[in-house]
């Protein structure tokens, strides 16, 4: 029994390391391309350094649920702890409206735009997760750019990974100590991986990061 029982963990890591490869693999596909795509294409929204982000809109639906849970894994398009209870959906705006405008600021091309950011998946670690083992921070938003004058579409919208280490334990404890809260850790983060997306042409390349990244996807 406790041969079979081990056979059938090893087959479902393999498929979950099969699922962490497709979602690293479409990242920055377009969103109507096919998700499994044999040849994703990176598509660049214009010429590196050409753009100066004008406004930046932060939206984060109503849709999105919540979770309060102090579960490793809550199942919820939301899970944050590092403000006091309240509204979620709001505090993940104001993180990320932080981070964009930080992150495009140093952005002086000639063509002014601005950037829409949809938020899809907030999911940051619980109490539990934290101090304990961590994990990962599970990030995806949807990016859409626009010419400032005409408001014309200048690609097509697209998905963005930004999955970031959790810390946990000792680790977790230290990075407070330095001042690395959980805010300051995804919203530094958030701001390079807008700089990388709209400076480089590969973009943003999610990092793979094991199991707890790939079951979060489920």
């Amino acid at each position: 029994m406790t041969r079979i029982k081990l056979v059938l963990l090893l087959a479902l890591g393999g498929l979950v390391s099969a699922c962490a490869s497709t979602n690293v693999a479409t990242r920055n596909a377009p969103f109507d391309a096919p998700q499994l795509s044999a040849t994703p294409q990176v598509q660049q929204v214009l010429p590196l350094g050409a753009i100066r982000v004008e406004d930046v809109t932060v939206r984060v639906p109503r849709s999105l649920t919540v979770s309060e849970a102090n579960r490793y894994l809550p199942k919820s398009d939301i899970v944050w702890r590092d403000d006091p209870i309240g509204d979620r959906h709001a505090q993940v705006g104001a993180i990320f409206y932080e981070a964009m405008t930080r992150g495009t600021a140093a952005l002086d091309g000639t063509r002014g735009v601005t950037l829409d950011i949809e938020v899809l998946r907030f999911h940051a670690l619980t109490e539990k997760a934290r101090y304990s083992f961590g994990g990962v921070h599970n990030i995806n938003f949807k990016l859409t750019l626009r010419d400032a004058e005409t408001g014309t579409l200048l690609a097509e919208p697209r998905m963005v990974r930004a999955d970031l280490e959790g810390f946990g334990g000792d680790q977790a404890i230290q990075a407070e100590a330095r001042g690395q809260t959980q805010k300051v850790r995804i919203t530094d983060h958030l701001a390079e991986v807008i700089r990388q997306e709209l400076t480089q042409a590969e973009g943003f390349q999610n990092p793979q990061l094991g199991f707890i990244q790939a079951m979060n996807q489920i």
